[in-house]
């Protein structure tokens, strides 16, 4: 369950006016890289050359360079690039609901997007009484033409185009007879060109058109006042007269809050946002002039706003950017004494920008990127713009390093090679022995600065010394088994000598790869672990040994992440007994299965004297000193709760013996009845991780991670390059359990996205030059992730940068820690090179301890060596590993990543 704070995808605003026409938004766009193709233009005429090359006066000494146009001067360079670039643009999604015209027992749900694209309403009913199920299909006379059934929950239909005072926009109308037994509507937007969702504050949008559903937070309308609905209304009334109807559905019916009030029609408008394709083009010409010993070097474009050039020189081959010599155009500053940026020049006819460049004979070449604003840079197909200063110099646009890559390759030569005259055996065994020992180090290191003995409480320095101890005899027994023994030893005995790895509930075998086996809509069918079940020979053959399966209890919410009756595995997602089957069926495929628990709260299901819901029912009947004193929305009796609330269910104290002893009964029945190998906590923000130690010690997981979710750190709305605190949070609470279960590295996957869409690859590297999230401080527990069902999905919360997913996959899969790969991911177009990625992993005996020296981590690209068994590197920028006393071959590549392996 994500916590992140993030704006909401759709504002809110009750209006009549009509739908205003789409219009660029020019805050933080989305980060991308330029596409751009080359168009050589012919020679310079007299009109172009005038235009281009207008006289102008020397300017003062302050700096700024001198253009001069000559007439002996010669164009040897000119080029046109034609520039593709995303923007965002914003429009409106209109929702009516309103009587129709001719027959008052007939309504009109009418839904409209004043967006381009091929619009699609992805929408379902829930029927009176019907508890089971939020969406089924409608009935017959409620289908538009043109639907589509989507198993047996939702149809699809698609817009028509209309046109309004002279915008074009999307409608879809829906008719509703009075009489109907549908007691709401539910619908997501689907754009099929992009294939993105729209939903309503992250939820499905939701016309009730009874009032016992209007309490929920994505209702939009106001159902009350013009006319009645006999239809629904009468319906429930016959309900309510028959109690044993309502249990049969599992729901006592009556408890809901109705009233037989007439319908009112309504109207709203909802902001929404979409990324579209932009065209552009980039004009570059260099003029040589043989008298003033000069290049002229003129960019014209016709983007809009501020365009700055990030620019520099090569005065050789290697391609490395040097700063030349003053004077420099008007507007130009120096950054980081590594390049210089200049801001061209509105034209006066207000359709974009240009500027000159005079610079000194004997430069090999001009390099730049173009920057927007801070979060949209655009370059040449993922690599600078190359601009020879020439004719003989043929120029290699689209290859080759970039800024400052070079250097860092000659400096790569000369790296010191570690090599062993042990066998290839014992070189992984003493690879896999060294990180422990350098992970009890830092932990030695942690404990005894001056630092840590005067902030860390004496129970956290003993967890800390707990943790090196368990290193240290795992450590040892992979010392044990893999000493030498006589040649006449026999080879059974011999294995029977060796000590087995040790298990611990944090890491796991240190292998494991681990797949998240559900999104946001899976328990809409009602039948997911069927689903699943026919998958699970799939999943085994691509290589994952683990699986996270979705919350199995009985919950308020359909997605199972606000449980009610805890022993009740009758869910959205199937029964007790399919959960068994599929279980089963997973171990027989080699899979171990992960129970998602939510222990930070519970829903109630009864209310208090006050009217407030604090009473649990179930197996499970706590009272109200369940539930934290300090959340004022419940009214508990427990104590203060060791975390942060979650406000929108019961919080429970842990703190209250008979609750934590109930919590580890019902750990020890899950594993014992369904058949769990481990867990995967929720929101454990919300508890101290101590509580924690003491369920995973009772429940002797063979896994256990947590999801500990907060805000990265931010500056003016940019991402730290530190983001040391957001770690710490993060391994402090993996250090109060001991280390007895890993955590989600949330850090990883937001540094992954300000890199992926800023083009900023030299943030995958700390100050010290290691993986800058929990990877890179305690990489046995750190679950690396690119999406979950919270970020992506329908959800999409904090959806990774779109396109650049096997990136991501690329790096996590490649590196220590825990990966996860999300069911979304695995079942779509990237099945293959997911897979072909988990092999090699799985090949090199890549492993959650892995050492990893980064070699390279530059504006474009980053580079990396795992265990000395690969070398791997993402980015557009260049990068090819050298051989020395390793030979290193291809195993893989796609968009902006490969990877090596050693030979």
């Amino acid at each position: 369950m994500a916590t992140v704070t993030m704006g909401p995808l759709f504002h809110h605003r009750t209006s009549l006016k009509p739908i205003p026409k789409f219009q660029l938004i020019s805050t933080k766009p989305p980060p991308f890289h330029l596409n751009c193709t080359l168009t050589p233009s012919s020679p310079f005429n007299g009109a172009i050359f005038s235009r281009y090359f207008k006289a102008s006066k020397a300017v003062s000494s302050t700096g700024a360079a001198v253009v001069e146009t000559l007439e002996s001067s010669n164009v040897t360079f000119s080029e046109n690039f034609k520039l593709e670039r995303a923007q965002k643009v914003e429009g409106k999604i209109t929702v009516r609901f309103d009587c129709g015209k001719n027959d008052e027992n007939c309504w009109r749900l009418t839904v409209g997007c004043g967006l381009p694209g091929k619009w699609i309403l992805h929408w379902g009913v829930n029927y009176i009484g019907d508890v089971g199920s939020e969406w089924d299909q409608p009935p017959l006379d409620m289908r538009p033409s043109g639907s589509i059934p989507i198993k047996d929950y939702a149809l699809e239909t698609p817009f028509q185009r209309k046109s309004a005072g002279g915008e074009a926009f999307s409608e879809i109308m829906i008719e509703i007879k009075s009489k109907s037994s549908v007691a709401a509507i539910n619908f997501v937007l689907k754009d099929a060109e992009s294939g993105n969702w729209y939903q309503h504050r992250g939820r499905d949008f939701k016309v009730p058109l009874i009032d016992s559903l209007q309490d929920d937070d994505n209702v939009v309308g106001t159902i009350n006042g013009l006319s009645t609905w006999p239809g629904a209304v009468g319906q429930l009334s016959n309900k309510l007269l028959k109690p044993e109807a309502a249990e049969s559905k599992g729901e006592d019916i009556g408890k809901l809050n109705l009233r037989s009030r007439p319908l009112q029609g309504f109207y709203e408008e909802h902001s929404v946002f979409k990324e579209i394709v932009a065209f552009n083009s980039l004009s570059v010409s260099v003029r040589h002039c043989q008298e003033k010993a000069k290049n002229v070097l003129y960019i014209e474009t016709d983007l809009l706003g501020d365009v700055v050039v990030h620019w520099g020189v090569c005065k050789d081959e290697s391609r490395n950017w040097e700063i030349p010599a003053e004077p420099y155009p008007p507007e130009t500053t120096v950054f980081r004494n590594k390049a210089l940026r200049t801001l061209l020049q509105q034209k006066t006819e207000g359709d974009g920008s240009c500027g000159s460049f005079t610079l000194d004979e004997g430069l090999f070449a001009f390099v730049f990127v173009l920057k927007l604003n801070e979060n949209t840079w655009l370059n040449c197909k993922g690599n600078d713009f190359y601009i020879p200063f020439s004719t003989s110099v043929v120029p290699h646009r689209h290859s080759g390093p970039t800024h400052s890559e070079v250097k860092e390759e000659h400096e790569e030569f000369s790296s010191p090679v570690i090599s062993t005259d042990a066998s290839k055996t014992n070189q992984a065994d003493s690879a896999y022995t060294d990180e422990i020992i350098n992970e009890i180090r830092n932990l030695v290191s942690d404990i005894s600065s001056e630092k840590s003995r005067k902030t860390k409480s004496k129970e956290a320095q003993e967890s800390i010394l707990q943790e090196i101890e368990k290193l240290a005899a795992e450590a040892y027994s992979i010392f044990r088994s893999s000493q030498p023994t006589s040649p006449e030893t026999d080879v059974l005995e011999e294995e029977a000598l060796q000590a087995p790895l040790k298990i611990s509930s944090g890491t796991g075998s240190g292998f494991e790869i681990l797949c998240q086996g559900f999104n946001w809509e899976s328990h809409k069918s009602g039948k997911w672990y069927m689903e699943l079940q026919e998958k699970a020979s799939k999943l085994s053959s691509l290589g994952f040994t683990v699986i996270w399966l979705p919350p199995p209890t009985d919950s308020v919410s359909p997605e199972g992440y606000m449980p009610r009756d805890l022993y009740n595995l009758n869910s959205r997602y199937g029964n007790i007994d399919q959960l068994k089957v599929l279980v089963k069926r997973l171990h027989e495929v080699g899979i171990m299965v992960l129970g998602d628990v939510v222990l930070n709260h519970r829903c109630a299901q009864y209310k208090n004297q006050n009217g407030v819901w604090n009473i649990f029912g179930g197996r499970l009947n706590w009272d109200d000193r369940a539930v934290v004193a300090d959340d004022p929305h419940f009214q508990g009796k427990g104590n203060k709760s060791s975390g942060d609330n979650f406000h929108a269910a019961p919080n429970i104290d842990h703190s209250q013996e008979f609750v934590r002893k109930d919590i580890r009964e019902w750990l020890l029945w899950l594993r014992e009845e369904i058949g769990y190998d481990g867990w995967r906590l929720d929101f454990v923000r919300g508890f101290w991780g101590g509580y924690v130690k003491e369920y995973m010690d009772s429940s002797e997981p063979y896994f256990a991670m947590g999801e500990y979710w907060d805000s990265l750190s931010y500056r003016y709305g940019e991402m730290e390059h530190n983001q040391d605190a957001h770690r710490q949070r993060i391994f402090d609470w993996i250090n109060a359990t001991n280390g007895t279960a890993g955590a989600f590295d949330v850090t990883t996957k937001g540094i992954l996205h300000s890199t992926l869409e800023r083009c900023e690859y030299w943030r995958l590297s700390d100050e010290k030059g290691k993986p800058p999230g929990v990877m890179g401080w305690w990489p046995s527990r750190a679950v690396t992730f690119i999406e979950n069902h919270d970020t992506g999905s329908t959800q999409g919360h904090w959806r990774f940068p779109s396109g650049k997913e096997m990136q991501g996959y690329a790096y996590i899969l490649s590196h220590p820690g825990t990966p996860s790969v999300f069911y979304d991911h695995i079942f779509s177009g990237y099945q293959s090179e997911i897979s072909a990625l988990i092999s090699i992993r799985k090949r090199n005996k890549i492993q959650c301890r892995s050492t990893v020296r980064i070699v390279k981590a530059e504006r474009d690209v980053y580079a990396a060596i795992i265990d000395d068994k690969l070398t791997m590197k993402i980015g557009p920028g260049q990068y090819e590993p050298s051989n020395g006393p390793q030979n290193w071959s291809l195993a893989i590549e796609g968009r902006d990543y490969k990877i090596w392996e050693a030979s």
